[in-house]
């Protein structure tokens, strides 16, 4: 069973550069299977552990948006495209962005940490001997 995958250019890292795969599977989460085994990693990116499609990914089967055609358990037949698109909200971009607000976000925890450690460290210096606070 053949079905043509598009895919975004965000994962093509996972497909060697190709903007369309060929898989199989009778469902779209077996067709995610198949994928994964020709390019490890592709179906981590979009399917959660839990084992539900990521927020920010759109899947399409012939232009019907698969959340309301099953989701991963949608019927694929042969011929079948499916198209995979990353979402699009709030002018954020998808995967990009995703990664972006994660870096963000442990980086200002790093940052707030470092600064609560070096306000603890000034404050419990004795008085005349406090060290220099480092900008940030």
């Amino acid at each position: 069973m053949a079905i043509e995958v598009r895919i975004p250019t965000i994962l093509r890292s996972y497909t060697g550069g190709a903007k369309v795969v060929e898989g199989g599977g009778d469902t779209l989460d077996d067709l995610l299977t198949d994928l994964d085994s020709r390019h490890a990693g592709l179906r981590g990116r979009l399917v959660t552990e839990a084992g539900a499609l990521h927020r920010f990914v759109n899947v399409y089967v012939n232009d019907e948006d698969v959340r309301f055609l099953g989701a991963l358990d949608a019927k694929l037949s042969d011929g079948d495209s499916v198209t995979i698109l990353p979402a699009v909200a709030g002018g954020a971009f998808g995967f990009a962005a995703a990664a972006a607000i994660a870096q963000h976000s442990a980086a200002a925890a790093a940052i707030a940490q470092h600064s609560a450690a070096a306000a603890i460290a000034q404050h419990a210096a004795p008085a005349g001997r406090r060290a220099p606070v480092a900008a940030s």
